[in-house]
Parts: C-alpha cells; sequence; structure tokens
C-alpha cells in the first residue's frame, strides 16, 4: 500500500488507464498514509470517504468497461480548502467559515473532474490564506513532514505537507504573494505560481483580486505539467482568465536546456540569502549549466517600486474583502490577521489607482530590460534557512518574530506584482534536515519554459523524490 501512495502522478494515472492498478487502490493507500502522517502535521480539516470511494469504483468500473479515460482518471486528491464544491465544507481556514458549504463548484475541480480525478480532503491553509508561515488558530498549526517544529510555509501549508507526505499526488494551492511556492519550498515539492490571468479563479475563495493565483504542488515538475495543462486556459465564469491557447506542456519536458539563458540576480534576492540556501541554489545552477543553460549576472529593476505599490494592492483589496466580516466579527480573526486587514481600510483611494495604473507599465519596463538579456530568472524560494513555528509567531512570540515572518516571502513577492509566472522546486537540504529550494521566474505565459527547465534538473537529481522522515519511520523502506 506504500508504494502505491508513492507514486508519481503521471505514473499512477498511466498505471490506471492500462488497468495495473485500480483507483480504489490508490485511493486507501493515501488514506492510510493521511490516517498515519496527520496526527503529526495536522495538515487535514476534513475528509469525505463515502464520497471518495464511490467516485474510484466508478473510476474503475469505466476502465472495466472500456470508456474513453481522462489525463486523470481515477487519481484521488486533496485540496487547500478554499475550493468550492458544491456540498462540501469550505473553511477557508477560518473560525468564520467553519461550518460554510457552498452550492457551487469552482472551475479548476470541475476540469480535474472532467479528467477523471475526485476529492477526498479539504487541507490545513492560513486563515484566509493571509500567511507566509502555516500558522492557523482555528484548526491548529501545519508541521513540517522533514522536522515538526519547522514552518510548513503558508498560505497552502496542509497541500505542501500532505504532497510531501505521499498521501495525496497533487494538491491545488493558491499564490497571492507566494502562498503556492512557499509550502512547496519548506515541504520539498514541486509547485508552479502559473501566469496571471492564466487559470480561472471562479469559485476559489479570494484574497486579492489583482494578486490571486491558482495553481498545483505536486512532487515533480512533470507532474506539475499534468495539472496545469487540465486546469489552465478561459472560463466564461472569470472574465479576467485570459484566451491564450493552453500549450502541451509535457512536450516540452526533453531535458535539452542548450541555449537558454538563467538570469542569477547579483542583489537582494540572491545577495541576501542565508549562506546555506545560496550554496545550494548555486549547485543547482550548475547541474542545470550542465545540461546547456547559460548563467547571466543581472540586477532586479524597480525592487522599491514593486515592494511598495505590492504590498497597497494587496491590503486595500484584502480589506475591502473583509470590511463586512471585520465589523460583525472581529474576534474572530487572529491578530496578525487583522493587524495586516485593518490599515488597507486606511490606504487612500488614490494610492490604491496609483498602484494598479503603474503595473503595467513596470511590468513592460521590467520585460524589456531583463527579458531582453535572459529566458529565466533563478533565486531561492525562501531565502533564509528555514525557521521554527515559534521563532514566526507573530501572535505570541518574541518582537523579533515579525521579521522572520515577513522575510520568509521577500523573494516569492515580487512576482505576484508583476504577474509573472513562477516555479519553486527542491534543491538540497539545511543542517535541520528542512529542504532548501530554488525559485525560476519566467515571461508571461512561459510556463513550459519552466517545466522544461526543472524537469531537466530533475532528471539529474533527487530531492524531489526523497520522503520525509514522517514516512520512513512509518515505512522504513520508502525513501522514494
Amino acid at each position: 500500500m506504500s508504494g502505491l501512495a508513492d507514486l508519481p502522478l503521471v505514473e499512477a494515472a498511466e498505471r490506471v488507464a492500462k488497468g495495473e492498478v485500480t483507483s480504489s487502490a490508490l485511493l486507501e493507500a493515501c488514506l492510510a498514509r493521511l490516517d498515519a502522517v496527520n496526527p503529526k502535521i495536522n495538515a487535514r480539516i476534513w475528509e469525505d470517504r463515502d464520497r471518495a470511494r464511490a467516485a474510484a469504483a466508478a473510476a474503475d468500473a469505466k476502465v472495466k468497461s472500456g470508456g474513453q479515460l481522462g489525463r486523470l482518471h481515477g487519481i484521488p486528491l486533496a485540496h487547500k480548502d478554499m475550493y468550492y464544491q458544491a456540498g462540501l465544507p469550505s473553511t477557508c481556514g477560518s473560525a468564520i467559515r467553519r461550518d460554510f458549504v457552498p452550492d457551487i463548484t469552482c472551475t479548476v475541480v470541475e476540469r480535474l473532474s472532467a479528467e477523471g480525478a475526485f476529492t477526498f480532503a479539504g487541507l490545513n491553509m492560513a486563515e484566509f490564506a493571509q500567511n507566509p508561515t502555516g500558522h492557523n488558530r482555528a484548526f491548529g498549526d501545519c508541521h513540517n513532514p522533514w522536522n515538526l517544529p519547522y514552518i510548513t510555509g503558508g498560505s497552502s501549508s496542509g497541500s505542501g505537507a500532505v504532497v510531501a507526505s505521499g498521501a495525496t499526488y497533487a494538491s491545488l494551492g493558491s499564490d497571492t504573494g507566494g502562498s503556492i511556492r512557499l509550502p512547496a519550498a519548506a515541504c520539498g515539492v514541486t509547485g508552479i505560481k502559473p501566469t496571471q490571468t492564466r487559470v480561472s479563479r471562479y469559485g476559489v475563495m479570494p484574497l486579492s483580486f489583482t494578486h490571486d493565483n491558482v495553481g498545483p504542488l505536486a512532487r515533480s515538475a512533470r507532474d506539475c505539467a499534468r495539472i496545469l495543462s487540465v486546469i489552465a486556459g478561459h472560463d466564461p465564469k472569470d472574465p479576467t482568465s485570459a484566451p491564450n491557447a493552453v500549450p502541451n506542456y509535457e512536450a516540452a519536458l526533453d531535458g535539452d536546456l542548450r541555449g537558454l539563458r538563467i538570469g542569477v540576480p547579483t542583489d537582494a534576492l540572491m545577495s541576501e540569502a542565508d549562506a546555506p540556501v545560496r550554496a545550494a541554489v548555486e549547485a543547482s545552477l550548475r547541474v542545470l549549466e550542465g545540461r546547456g543553460a547559460t548563467l547571466v549576472p543581472i540586477t532586479m529593476p524597480y525592487a522599491n517600486a514593486v515592494a511598495t505599490y505590492g504590498a497597497i494592492i494587496s491590503r486595500v483589496e484584502g480589506g475591502a474583502i473583509h470590511a463586512q466580516w471585520m465589523r460583525d466579527r472581529p474576534q474572530d480573526y487572529a491578530q496578525h490577521l487583522s493587524g495586516r486587514l485593518y490599515p488597507g481600510l486606511a490606504i487612500p483611494a488614490t494610492y490604491y489607482v496609483e498602484a494598479l495604473s503603474r503595473r503595467g507599465p513596470i511590468l513592460k519596463a521590467f520585460a524589456a530590460e531583463v527579458f531582453a538579456k535572459v529566458d529565466l530568472i533563478a533565486s531561492p524560494t525562501i531565502p533564509m534557512v528555514l525557521p521554527t513555528l515559534a521563532a514566526t509567531d507573530i501572535d505570541n512570540g518574541p518582537p523579533e518574530a515579525i521579521g522572520r515572518f515577513m522575510a520568509v516571502s521577500n523573494n516569492t513577492r515580487p512576482f505576484n506584482y508583476l504577474g509573472l509566472p513562477t516555479i519553486s522546486a527542491p534543491c538540497g537540504f539545511d543542517a535541520n534536515g528542512c529542504p532548501i529550494s530554488l525559485q525560476l521566474a519566467g515571461r508571461p505565459f512561459a510556463e513550459a519554459r519552466l517545466f522544461q527547465a526543472v524537469d531537466a534538473y530533475q532528471r539529474d537529481t533527487n530531492f524531489h523524490a526523497i520522503r520525509p522522515p514522517v514516512v520512513r519511520e512509518l515505512v522504513p523502506m520508502v525513501t522514494a
């Protein structure tokens, strides 16, 4: 059973389609693994075993009948608990929505279902998707499967922890300032924030209309490519979704990086990283160089404007979304969340409009200056050695916790304001046994190139295939 839980998503789908394994067996493997690890990592908010088992049985019957199968046929998935599914809970990690059951299903889950996947659980997350660490007052903090006292990254904390633990083959997360990439990095899995507008957000809890993104966390670039190929594309229910055609992302995974130019910042994104983090990222770049890529030193222009305008937008839009609940139920917000949302109500409208109006020109200037020289931008995903939950607890911890808390997302936030596609992949471990990860960003709609680079890296390394201690302690023979 443990072997099935640790299959890559693409292999699991292929084996189901060939009749070599049943969807029911995959589901039971995931449920058994989640039961085993959840007491330690606290990543599950709810599950619906009866509904999932019925879906798995139907998938198996379709295989036997010779019916046409989708690209994810029979694959059980668990998602961050903010994806609306009619008749299932969607707590958004909050006390306010603890009992909320939507009557609609979000577009991305509908698209996964159309390709044969089904949902069996909702996963822990930062309250209303608003912290980078995995702290949660309503449902308890999520813990890192590599070293339990350490942060999982947020806000898709349960997604990172459960994918890393082998209890789901992939998970939808959301990314407003790094919330896919941070838990992917902290938990040693692969996660991509697509280009802004690449994926529909209909039926997904909003945080910032301008910065929100939907994307997958999975065990490899290939697995993420399969998921993104299913969920990407225009959606009439989301008028902000782009009309661009969706390429065959998996077709780009050829391992050949000749001609690819990777920009390596000489300023803040790289220079301010802790020494062990910088060393691991530099080693990963040498692997990419060995595959044919060329490394080019660059600087990151407009950094101060990007940081300032991005902060204004996220606070104003978050405040607007939560304004009524903040008036009616202020006691139900964690202290750090209130501290983020209330200032948004005091920011002048002129500042917000300025931040919005400057976004396009800054992106155009940034692209002209940077992407004229390089194809991708490399940096650490999290610039520091991973901190503990206690050291980043800004509600109850030491005064210096706020600095550590904010620094976790220093390298991810800029790419949300710029709207650029950005991927995180594991590239090493620190002295505490916690993962270190490489972040790559590209031009708008260059997801295929990001997948190509990370897949090439993962052909020559095995960081993405190693299972964390919470799994190895349960099943000592499982290392991949």
